[in-house]
């Protein structure tokens, strides 16, 4: 038997290889009634909609349909992964400009067709471009979220996963701040079985600072060590994707740490970077400052920093 559908209607902007993978992980969890492809290459996602819709008799009712972004009228999540990709050798911040101008051209028609949807942004560098969505958009700042460090968190966990011999899911931890090269590991913070992990032997396995400094960096890393060999990353961000759309669609109020605006937390004050949030059906509904350690402060502060002279460099 399929698997009976949540409900709820998604848009996703964008149909290269994120949006797909983004629009597969929903249609294949049944979290979604009606799925709406936008893309200025209106033929690819006609077909890209053709060929996703042919899988409900294995996976559940689900209208998938290409559109503009007059259909996504109605709609509770919009998911913007538009604009140009990140090349070899590209850095995040290298993109801004380019991306800057396709969010220019959406931003108010999604205002005015979709003004109550959560608008979750995936186009990179995305802590800079979720600032940028929200100052071109009029709605709450809360109902916009970047995806930030939750992909990084997840690499993070996958990796001490295999370290440690347990299952990602039970290992606890962050990576804060920049989605990108500033980013941070609060090592204060990682633990497994309620146990924290630094200067500690868990599991039959000790605390080695340099192996755990050479792991940030893969995590730092990771997305140009893939694109180097595949020309993009797209599956592990996709389950993210899936992961929050279906927190705002079933009001799961799940922590995750995505990119929002900071409003004082550690002496910084309108930079967006990521901190653990409460997600929930009205997008962000609380922010969790977790206790750092002075160490840990001044590194979340320069990756604030970074990405501040980052967006006051963005023509207005």
């Amino acid at each position: 038997m399929t698997q009976a559908r949540d409900g709820g209607h998604v848009g996703i902007i964008g149909v290269g290889h994120v949006g797909m993978a983004s629009a597969a992980a929903l249609f294949h969890a049944s979290l979604v009634s009606r799925l709406t492809l936008v893309d200025l290459d209106e033929r690819r996602a006609e077909g890209e909609a053709m060929d996703l819709m042919h899988g409900q008799a294995l996976v559940g009712a689900c209208d998938v349909r290409a559109g503009g972004i007059a259909d996504l009228a109605g709609a509770a999540v919009v998911v913007v992964c538009a604009g140009v990709s990140q090349q070899p050798g590209e850095t995040r911040i290298d993109l801004l400009g380019r991306n800057a101008d396709v969010f220019r051209s959406i931003a108010g028609d999604l205002d005015r067709h979709a003004p109550d949807a959560v608008v979750l942004i995936a186009t990179n560098p995305v802590d800079v471009m979720s600032r940028v969505f929200a100052d071109l958009s009029g709605r709450p700042v809360e109902r916009v979220i970047g995806t930030g460090t939750t992909l990084d968190s997840a690499r993070l966990r996958a990796l001490l996963g295999r370290r440690y011999r347990v299952d990602p899911q039970s290992v606890h931890g962050y990576v804060l701040g920049e989605h990108g090269d500033t980013e941070m590991v609060p090592w204060s913070l990682v633990s497994i079985g309620g146990t924290g992990i630094r200067d500690r032997t868990v599991l039959g396995v000790d605390w080695d600072g340099e192996v755990m400094a050479d792991l940030a960096e893969q995590v730092r890393t990771a997305a140009y060590e893939i694109i180097a060999r595949k020309g993009w990353t797209n599956w592990a961000i996709g389950s993210v994707i899936r992961e929050l759309v279906a927190a705002v669609l079933r009001d799961e109020r799940t922590i995750a740490p995505v990119s929002l605006p900071l409003r004082g937390q550690y002496g910084i004050d309108g930079p967006w970077l990521s901190l653990p949030a409460r997600i929930g059906r009205n997008g962000v509904d609380g922010v969790i400052a977790p206790p750092l350690e002075p160490a840990e402060q001044q590194a979340l502060r320069a990756s604030a920093t970074a990405l501040a002279e980052v967006h006051e460099a963005l023509d207005p």
